[in-house]
């Protein structure tokens, strides 16, 4: 079975390897290097780091007919799409005789789009899961070749749902790719009418607004993290890592506890227990108010 790879993100690597650990892959397409961190050196994305460890080709297209000449020299049976980032055209999906198989972070047609695992943290679910399309031209419209659900804990954010996510989609996909190339497995049209979406995350969405309700702001801090922050009245920036909701009342954004970091919200309070401080440095809510003394945040 001749398969092509196709994907850019961390959550694509466990899928990855475990296609080349039991089919084998003849190439890998993957989004172009990009800047990153504080030197914006160009930096590559995690799948094509793993596949230049397993010596698998890699190929980074710029544009969707660069990718069709590529299928099209390769002659690939399967192209499997985890996270790649980009829809593909009908004369791209009509290549392999096995169809494009698309592995999604989300119950489809719940949360489709680029950031299901973020969104889904965000509205305060308590079940997720990972579904397996035969991909069509619509944004994860494709008919469901399979699904597993999984509960969200207390005390997930993104980084530990999308690890627990990553590791169980990839064992779903290599079961139903087994079946479906034995022709075991009949499509199923998804229910359209229930789908909701999940659209990039904006860069504003990332600033803290105190004037939410106290169990939303939680959500948001864990569907974001590590990357919510605050302002200090001085403009200090720091990062808010994990909090717990708690009933004491005040105007939003004011600090009312003195030694432990409460800050009131449009509902409710959230406690900081964990943040990065304008320095930098990982501290405790209340490590960080015996070195600082905030009345607000903002």
């Amino acid at each position: 079975m001749k398969i092509v790879f196709m994907g850019t993100s961390s959550y694509a690597v466990p899928s990855l390897t475990a296609i080349f650990e039991n089919f084998g892959v003849i190439g890998v397409v993957t989004q172009p290097d990009k800047p990153a961190h504080r030197g914006q050196k160009l930096t590559p994305p995690p799948v094509k780091v793993m596949a230049m460890h397993l010596n698998v080709p890699v190929y980074q297209p710029e544009k969707k007919s660069q990718i069709e000449e590529l299928l099209l020299r390769l002659k690939p049976d399967c192209v499997v799409v985890v996270a790649y980032g980009k829809i593909l055209t009908r004369s791209i999906l009509e290549i392999p005789r096995y169809g494009c198989i698309n592995l999604h972070a989300s119950l489809l047609p719940k949360y489709r789009g680029p950031a299901p695992i973020q969104r889904c943290l965000m509205s305060g679910e308590n079940l997720t899961g990972n579904t397996v399309i035969l991909m069509d031209e619509g944004m994860d419209t494709g008919d469901i070749l399979s699904a597993e659900s999984l509960k969200i804990e207390e005390d997930d954010d993104y980084v530990s749902l999308a690890e627990k996510l990553s590791v169980r989609g990839a064992k779903l996909l290599i079961d139903t790719l087994k079946k479906w190339f034995e022709g075991e497995i009949t499509p199923t049209a998804q229910m359209h009418e229930q789908a909701t979406y999940a659209p990039p995350i904006m860069r504003e969405e990332y600033r803290i607004c105190w004037k939410a309700p106290a169990q939303s702001v939680k959500d948001r801090i864990r569907a974001l993290y590590p990357d919510c922050y605050a302002f200090l009245e001085g403009g200090e920036r720091i990062k808010i890592l994990k909090v717990k909701v708690c009933q004491e009342k005040g105007e939003p954004g004011e600090v009312i506890h003195r030694k432990k970091l409460q800050v009131a919200c449009g509902e409710g309070c959230v406690e900081v227990l964990e943040l990065i401080n304008p320095k930098g440095k990982k501290v405790s809510g209340e490590d960080f108010m015996r070195g600082y003394n905030p009345k607000n945040l903002i």
